[in-house]
């Protein structure tokens, strides 16, 4: 296993040394938490496939696999879908708005006052989102190292912490492209056909399982609806995504850059599901399906190709957790922290001047990167159930932003009340209904969303239209014009990067 550590830490120091690079190149707001909006269509494309194939689409995907075949793929195939859908419907007008968090964006749309209440529902998403991909360290280090789980959470969580703090989304950028190329090499290129081999190719796979496991829905349909439910309008909505495609130079690269990512996701999501059956074939009686992953790399392959496809499944983890991370924290200074300080009659305690504002900026998201990332690292070593904290995570966010979200979008007659009537009534109706049904049930989520639809269409109509000047103010943010209450004020010329 010695050339496989070394891979291993090689890796991990190549993060910390890119967090530190990040560092000397984030001097601005603007550089430290969307990477000053100049990422390319390759350093775009690289970064969001990152951020949305995280350890559950890689170790889960894989699970999944091994437990229903090649339906097993549905899963990630749904990300996949969300992240086409956004990059063609939705990304180019995300990007001319130039703000820094969803809630900015629904400010702009319904003319303010419904950051805070969306702000706390989108903290908590990114917040057990990050938890969930901490807690994925145990397993990989487990598999590694032979760690206790603590201890594996620490380090793992530790190490993106520090990179995260240092440099921002600059650094979280470096990382995730060479994570992204460590993954395809890894589970594409090395991990999927020696997998197919070793069990005999499809032919002997075919004859040694049932034909459910080859059935393109052999999930379940109820299963697959919930996924898009979940997971593609997920994708629509989330933070963490968001905020990537807030990095894009330009409303092209948004749209194209993510669509290449999009598509790349679909065949990400086969990938995991052939390794999943064919994992079944070699190895019938696992105790978990999740262990499949970890118990055909570790049985499988040989030396030194182990420690890089050991080093893709970290790179899912700590691409997902750094994400999840920087949104979190954004969300909570941005949307929650600043605004209470603003109706407390505190001031942004700037350094005086334009250059001290900036600084002072910079080392508050810092500061906060690093009290949510302790934060997190807490909460994963106190948890235990990962697919319940991400299920409550993705409830609470499609239940009580999809609506207001999409409707400030799409529908000029949405309004302000209606928007938070959407949030509290869809919100309050997945808490109640995962305490009534259970956490893993499928009601929370189809009832919390149409109770919110029918809240925001009400309310809306019920209300004034929203004011003219702010539609027509949101009119030219959609257009790409910048007007005076721009929340970005460039700090240096763009540069085009990727």
């Amino acid at each position: 296993m010695a050339v496989d550590y070394a891979v291993i830490v090689v890796y991990l120091a190549g993060m910390l040394a890119m967090g530190w690079w990040g560092m000397r190149r984030a001097k601005s707001k603007s550089e430290f938490l969307v990477a000053g909006r100049r990422l390319g269509p390759w350093m775009y494309s690289g970064t969001m496939a990152a951020i949305v194939l995280g350890g559950a689409s890689t170790i889960g995907g894989v699970g999944l696999g091994y437990k229903h075949g090649l339906s097993g793929a549905w899963m990630v195939f749904t990300i996949g879908l969300g992240l086409l859908a956004l990059s063609v419907f939705f990304s180019a007008r995300i990007a001319r708005l130039k703000v820094y968090t969803v809630s900015e964006m629904l400010d702009l749309r319904y003319g303010g006052r419904a950051g805070v209440i969306s702000g706390i529902v989108m903290w908590a998403y990114t917040l057990m989102l990050a938890v969930t991909s901490t807690i994925a360290y145990a397993t990989i280090f487990d598999v590694l190292f032979d760690l206790h789980r603590t201890v594996a959470i620490i380090l793992g969580g530790a190490i993106v912490v520090a990179y995260s703090t240092l440099g921002g989304m600059w650094s979280i950028t470096l990382t995730d492209m060479v994570q992204f190329v460590v993954k395809t090499v890894g589970v594409l290129l090395l991990l999927l056909p020696i997998a197919v081999v070793k069990a005999g190719g499809f032919s002997e796979m075919r004859a040694q399982l049932p034909d459910e496991y080859f059935a393109p829905f052999g999930i379940g349909g109820e299963t697959i609806f919930t996924y898009v439910l979940i997971y593609t309008f997920g994708m629509l909505i989330g933070q963490d995504i968001w905020q990537r495609v807030f990095t894009a130079r330009g409303d092209k690269v948004a749209r194209w850059g993510g669509t290449v990512a999009g598509t790349y996701c679909l065949v990400y999501a086969l990938a995991g599901a052939v390794i999943g059956t064919a994992a079944k074939v070699l190895y019938p009686d696992l105790g978990s399906a999740d262990d499949a992953f970890a118990t055909i790399v570790k049985d499988e392959l040989p030396m030194g190709v182990r420690g890089l496809v050991l080093a893709a499944a970290l790179a899912a983890v700590m691409s997902t957790s750094s994400g999840a991370l920087i949104a979190c924290a954004t969300v909570a200074n941005n949307d929650i922290w600043s605004r209470l300080r603003r109706v407390g009659g505190r001031g942004g305690g700037a350094d005086g001047g334009p250059d001290g504002a900036e600084h002072d900026e910079v080392r508050g998201n810092r500061l906060f990167i690093l009290i949510m990332g302790i934060g997190v690292i807490a909460i994963a070593i106190a948890l235990n159930d990962v697919v319940e904290a991400l299920t409550v995570a993705y409830n609470l966010l499609v239940g009580g932003l999809l609506v207001p979200i999409l409707g400030g979008l799409l529908w000029k007659r949405g309004t302000v009340y209606g928007a938070l009537a959407g949030v509290i009534v869809g919100g309050g109706a997945v808490v109640g209904l995962m305490a009534a049904y259970g956490i893993l049930a499928n009601e929370p989520v189809y009832y919390g969303l149409l109770s919110s639809l029918a809240a925001y269409l009400i309310v809306s109509l019920a209300t004034r239209p929203t004011d003219e000047a702010v539609l027509a103010a949101w009119r030219r943010r959609l257009a790409g014009e910048a007007d005076d209450e721009s929340p970005e004020t460039p700090s240096e010329p763009a540069l085009p990067v990727g």
